[in-house]
This record gives C-alpha cells, sequence and structure tokens, in this order.
C-alpha cells in the first residue's frame, strides 16, 4: 500500500485521482480453453467480440486482453486471458454481468469453448 500512496502523493491531482479509481477497482479475470477444433475464424471472432464490449458497457472501466505466454506449462490449456475493470461487484453484477451486449458475447461462446475460468479480485 505504501507505494500506492507515494504514486498517488507524485501525481497531480487529476492523475491521481485516475491512477487510484483503477488500483482501487474491481477487477474481473476470464480465461478461455478453446475446443481443439475450435475454427480460427470462430476464435477469433470472440476475442474480437469481447474487445468490442467496452465501447457498449459504459460500465468497463478498463479492459485489456492477450494470449498466455507463460514458459512455466502451468495454463492448463487455457490460452486468451481477458481482463475486465470495473468501480465495484456491484457494477459487475447490475451493469455487465445480465445486460443485453453481454448476454449477447455469452451466447457467441457455445460450442467452441472446452472451459472457461472466472476469478475476481479487488485491486489494491
Amino acid at each position: 500500500m505504501w507505494k500506492r500512496d507515494a504514486l498517488l502523493t507524485a501525481l497531480d491531482g487529476h492523475a491521481a485521482l485516475g491512477l487510484a479509481r483503477v488500483m482501487s477497482s474491481y477487477r474481473h479475470i476470464v480465461m478461455f480453453k478453446f475446443k481443439d477444433d475450435a475454427p480460427a475464424a470462430k476464435v477469433q471472432g470472440i476475442v474480437d467480440a469481447f474487445k468490442a464490449l467496452p465501447g457498449k458497457l459504459p460500465a468497463i472501466q478498463a479492459f485489456e486482453c492477450g494470449i498466455n505466454v507463460s514458459p512455466e506449462g502451468l495454463d492448463q490449456g487455457f490460452t486468451h486471458i481477458f481482463t475486465v475493470t470495473f468501480a465495484s461487484k456491484e457494477v459487475l453484477e447490475t451493469q455487465y454481468l445480465h445486460e443485453p451486449a453481454h448476454q449477447e458475447f455469452v451466447a457467441l461462446l457455445g460450442g467452441v469453448l472446452d472451459k472457461v475460468l472466472v476469478v475476481d479480485y479487488v485491486a489494491g
């Protein structure tokens, strides 16, 4: 926590407010393990659809995604990782999970996913 406080002190007011908001936010981590026979075009379509959600859902404060590159071999086949940041758990539950845009995205996942892993945490 001391590093965060020192960093916020060093920043001007607007930057500090923005950084504090993101650093103390609710993170929603989603990992996909696609079926071996999932068509590459379908996988890319899912990635593109997930990337489009921040433009459709203002509750999303920040979004990142990438493909696993860990050399450790502990990924259990999960290849695609998405980090979605919200102001709070309540925002995730009330302004994201049941929103039509999110539900439309979830509907795209049928038939191509082997496993999904979701973990949430409060950053700080």
